[in-house]
């Protein structure tokens, strides 16, 4: 597999500051409401939070550098196994985003 083309980049950019602009709505929301209503602790846990977690961009991080040295090691070890795996990987990466 070749290497992700340019506008797959371009969509993993746009996809990637499209959930920072939802993540800086929700801290403004969620400060607001704060600010001006100075919520309790009951009515925060109304309020929906986003699902990601730290780990989550560790375990992107680490796909990543695993598809890389996949790529740099792909003429050394002409393995069909491999290959597969490191497009398997990349989609993953990429429909992530």
């Amino acid at each position: 597999m070749k290497s992700p083309n340019k506008r797959d980049l371009i969509s993993v950019i746009e996809k990637s500051a499209e959930e920072l602009h939802e993540k800086i709505d929700m801290h403004r929301y969620l400060m607001t409401t704060i600010l001006d209503q100075r919520v309790g602790d009951g009515s925060i846990k109304q309020i929906s939070l986003t699902s990601y977690s730290p780990d989550e961009g560790r375990l992107k991080e680490a796909i990543q550098e695993a598809i890389e040295v996949l790529e740099e090691s792909r003429k050394a070890f002409k393995s069909k196994r491999l290959e597969t795996l490191r497009k398997r990987l990349t989609q993953v990466l990429i429909e992530s985003k």
